[in-house]
């Protein structure tokens, strides 16, 4: 479909772009890769009067180690992130997201900005405790991942406020990745985020909620446990505690709840190994 009149602002820096936010007000959508968006826009969801397009903006699109972890670029597009193999459970979750061409234009960014419940980045990040660097008027600021994604494609951004990097503080984990869908390709069924370091187990969920979610009922039944099958099998039978899960064409929240269960007993056996 044809989108929704707009005009079409290009920034050439975030300065710029904070001042193109406030000019254009509350219908001002910023626009990277656009594979959020535009979608959206298309079906007329979404239908902002300004789009201010922040891809030519230099120095935003890079992966750099940061202590023991690493910060990566806001506009750092999916491609590259599934080509880093130092990015572990990152890498995994970017080379799954939808198909090659997505990948080469799609950002982490907008991904995370855009805050979709059933996107693959939102997930991972949640359960890599991960930092989002954002600037404003005000200046900059630093938003942890729980406190980031707050409802249905709402996040903690203020209107004004531009996403420029992530941090996240440790890749040191063994990991496992599961994602369930009705076709390759697809958003997620479901997905689960697994990860283990010594005592450290986290679990995350993808399309459980309005928003990606910690599997807190899993971490706390494996809280001071061994990670063997038996405790694995246990705990994974409390994922769907605590989420509820959207029914939609392609699942019941029942069969979604089952399939959480069985993600994540697998996607800890991955991890713990």
């Amino acid at each position: 479909m044809i989108t929704a009149p707009f005009e079409y602002r290009r920034a050439g820096s975030v300065e710029e772009a904070i001042s193109l936010l406030g000019e254009g007000g509350e219908d001002a959508k910023l626009i990277a890769g656009g594979h959020s968006l535009l979608p959206l826009m298309k079906l007329r969801l979404a239908a902002p009067t300004t789009l201010i397009d922040i891809g030519g903006i230099g120095g935003m699109d890079s992966i750099e180690a940061d202590g023991g972890g690493v910060r990566i670029g806001a506009l750092t597009r999916h491609v590259t992130l599934q080509n880093s193999d130092e990015l572990g459970v990152v890498q995994a979750v970017a080379a799954g997201i939808a198909d090659q061409q997505v990948r080469n234009r799609g950002t982490i960014g907008g991904s995370i900005a855009h805050g979709d419940p059933a996107s693959d980045l939102p997930t991972a990040m949640l359960a890599l405790e991960a930092t989002f660097n954002a600037s404003g008027p005000s200046g900059e600021r630093q938003i942890a991942a729980g406190e980031f994604f707050q409802d249905y494609l709402t996040t903690a951004l203020e209107p004004q406020e531009v996403l420029t990097s992530i941090d996240i503080p440790s890749l040191d984990f063994g990991w496992g990745y599961e994602k369930f869908t009705r076709r390759a390709e697809d958003w997620a069924m479901v997905g689960v985020v697994a990860l283990v370091k010594d005592d450290d187990v986290r679990v995350a969920f993808t399309n459980m909620g309005s928003t990606a979610l910690r599997g807190t009922a899993v971490e706390d039944a494996l809280r001071g446990q061994s990670l063997d099958e038996s405790s694995i099998a246990a705990a994974a039978e409390k994922a769907a505690d605590g989420t509820e899960p959207p029914g939609d064409l392609n699942a019941t929240p029942e069969y979604k709840a089952h399939q959480t269960r069985v993600l994540t007993k697998r996607a800890l056996t991955t991890a713990a190994s």
